[in-house]
């Protein structure tokens, strides 16, 4: 008898303890949201939203937003911002374009080209972090004026303008369709592969944050770097490392939109670090660092998409689309103090 009650109250606590742990995770608040604004707009706009060719739609809107977003979520957890992801997603697209359109090289090699620039901007930014001390929040907003500035500069002065079209007729343009811009039909939809690149990149943030000694560096990190510091991370390479991940997100957003839309224009990826941040606050990411998941992340940026195309679906003004997302901004915030303090409770 005494056995079996006790074998009873283990059990029962194993089921408390997985419901704690279950209710402390950071991208709980996140699933709940995109189930509610997929029932709302499910029942305002059912003919378009629930359509094949909608759930496409929305995903492929979601799919740049959350690349982004799940990099710097990684970067957020950190305890770091960067503000230049935007501009850097003009950058890589007007150099893939420019290297191409100007100098004749195939487009593959173009992007790669772009790709040792954007990695070398991260790695810049990381490196003034580290060196300067400076907030990275400083340090990634004046990289947001500087690259932007020196992408429309420079566009200008090869080019004449600030747009570059025409990629569809360069060499190597069938290769990057193939592996940027490829639609794959699934009934009477076309679902692009920007949304596999999403869910591959996603996975692999996770599988970093929550299987490797990189992930708890992460995390140590964002909770504290002095600490993490003295029991042996490598905090300086492991800051460069994230500034440079986030680098690598805006080059992959930019070559699949600069090879969807056969073109590059300066002024793409404006405010896309903003949407990026607020997708990852609502995916449950503390803007303290120390606490979040690349999975919330996922979730936020598929609520911006499901409520920037479920908007058009249903009728209503674009322009409402930001006050939805100012608004949701502030409720995630809550949210999540709200669930970390039960994880606080949780864990004592």
């Amino acid at each position: 008898m005494t056995t079996t009650a006790q074998a009873n109250q283990d059990e029962r606590v194993a089921e408390v303890g997985g419901l704690r742990k279950f209710l402390s995770r950071p991208e709980l608040g996140a699933f709940g949201g995109a189930i509610l604004v997929w029932l709302f707009f499910a029942i305002v706009a059912p003919v378009g939203f629930l359509s094949l060719r909608g759930t496409a739609n929305y995903l492929e809107v979601s799919a740049q937003i959350g690349i982004l977003a799940v990099a710097v979520a990684l970067l957020m957890i950190g305890g770091e911002f960067d503000l230049s992801i935007g501009s850097l997603v003009a950058l890589s697209g007007a150099a893939t374009a420019i290297l191409t359109t100007q100098y004749g090289l195939p487009l593959y090699v173009s992007a790669i080209i772009a790709l040792i620039f954007a990695l070398l901007a991260g790695m810049l930014n990381g490196y003034l972090v580290v060196r300067t001390k400076l907030p990275s929040f400083i340090i990634t907003l004046a990289g947001l004026f500087v690259y932007r500035g020196l992408t429309i500069a420079m566009t200008r002065l090869i080019t004449g303008r600030t747009q570059v079209g025409g990629l569809d007729d360069m060499p190597g343009y069938g290769l990057m369709e193939s592996l940027f811009a490829l639609r794959i039909p699934i009934g009477e939809a076309n679902f692009r592969i920007s949304i596999l690149w999403w869910f591959l990149f996603a996975g692999i943030a996770t599988f970093i944050l929550l299987r490797t000694q990189i992930g708890n560096w992460i995390f140590g990190l964002g909770g504290d770097e002095t600490a993490a510091r003295n029991v042996g991370v490598p905090v300086d390479r492991l800051k460069i490392g994230l500034f440079m991940t986030t680098a690598f997100s805006a080059w992959l957003v930019s070559t699949i939109t600069v090879i969807q839309v056969k073109s590059a224009d300066t002024l793409r990826g404006d405010q896309f670090e903003f949407i990026a941040i607020i997708a990852v606050v609502i995916g449950g990411t503390l803007l303290t660092g120390g606490y979040g998941s690349a999975i919330g992340a996922v979730f936020g940026a598929l609520i911006f998409g499901m409520v920037r195309q479920g908007l058009v679906f249903w009728g209503v003004d674009a322009d409402w689309f930001q006050v939805f997302m100012g608004a949701m901004l502030i409720v995630a915030v809550l949210v999540n103090n709200f669930i970390r303090k039960r994880a606080e409770v949780a864990n004592r």
